[in-house]
């Protein structure tokens, strides 16, 4: 278990990255006013975390999140405004709306890219004149609340496409934080590694990641960022074969990028080691429809003993993994 300070995790932001620092500070700086915040990123990077802390800093009223990609059909007006009795059929009572749910705090709409065009106007108008009108009510309703807009879209290129207002996108950029992804980040997986599973359960942790596990965690370029990694976190220690983290447990996801990498650095290491010239099937093999990975890397390790003589640890060597690692590769493939 690594030794973690307070700052590495400041804000519910997990990592010592420069990135992450970085991000520690803007959300001080958004959370001295009350400006709008955009937040920009890759789903999974931790959004709604970025908005929350930026509330906490500065606490005020309610946090309230918006998804705006569930908002749909004609009561979406109603869940956001609210609605005064009998303004449609169904509507047998006064209800509050989620804006007015936040008056005095943080209203986080969340994936505002996704918002309509005619519910993109009316976000418009509060954000201008700070105040809307329940559905079915004359009268305006004055708010005083934050507003911090989430997207994993480039607003840019949706306001150049006619699906997002261009006035709207401008209201909104007044204070943006784009959060990094995940793979630009590395050195901070680790500590999320440890915090995931830190949160299993309040005493010593019962087990511990290895450093093959570790390395290949950190060699994945994780496509879901955060998000996915606290979910493979969560299988592993559900599934805990044997009582320990297994790299049998991992999603198939990494368990291929894990024997890809493998295959990759095995004929790296064989193409520019100083192996003899005489053995022309260490060379790296074309990629073939027909020969599957498996296939192509028990071949490479069959090779790597048979120039080795069945030395386990010199053909390790040569192919640049542990012995530990080689004996279960031997072991998966059935290679004596």
């Amino acid at each position: 278990m690594m030794l973690e300070t307070a700052s590495e995790h400041a804000h519910g932001l997990v990592g010592r990255s420069e990135q992450i620092a970085s991000i520690r500070r803007l959300i001080e700086k958004a959370a001295a006013n009350r400006l709008p915040v955009l937040l920009l990123g890759e789903s999974g990077t931790g959004k709604e975390v970025v908005a929350r802390a930026i509330h906490n800093a500065n606490p005020r009223g309610q946090f309230v999140p918006i998804d705006c990609g569930s908002l749909v059909g004609n009561l979406m007006e109603s869940e956001l405004f609210g609605h005064v009795k009998g303004a449609f059929s169904g509507a047998v009572d006064n209800k509050r709306g989620l804006l007015e749910l936040a008056d005095g705090g943080t209203a986080f709409f969340d994936e505002i890219g996704d918002l309509p065009l005619d519910m993109q106007v009316k976000l418009l108008r509060l954000l201008q004149e700070r105040e809307f009108r329940a559905v079915g009510s004359l009268q305006w309703r004055k708010v005083d609340l934050r507003i911090i807009a989430a997207t994993h879209r480039n607003l840019r290129e949706e306001v150049a496409a006619g699906r997002f207002r261009l006035d709207l996108y401008y209201r909104l950029n007044v204070f943006a934080l784009r959060l990094p992804p995940l793979r630009h980040r590395k050195e901070d997986i680790p500590l999320l590694v440890d915090f995931f599973l830190d949160a299993e359960g309040s005493g010593p942790r019962a087990v511990e990641p290895g450093q093959e596990l570790l390395d290949t965690l950190q060699t994945y370029d994780w496509p879901g960022n955060v998000r996915e990694l606290k979910h493979c976190i969560d299988r592993l220690s559900a599934l805990k074969s044997e009582g320990a983290l297994r790299m049998a447990d991992l999603p198939s996801a990494l368990q291929y990028h894990s024997n890809s990498s493998a295959l990759e650095n095995f004929s790296n290491t064989l193409a520019n080691s100083d192996s003899p010239r005489h053995l022309p099937e260490f060379a790296r093999t074309p990629k073939s429809p027909v020969i599957s990975l498996p296939e192509s890397e028990r071949h490479t390790i069959g090779r790597a003993l048979a120039a080795t003589r069945g030395e386990r640890g010199k053909a390790a060597r040569m192919l640049g993994i542990g012995r530990t690692t080689l004996y279960r590769k031997m072991k998966q493939y059935g290679i004596e």
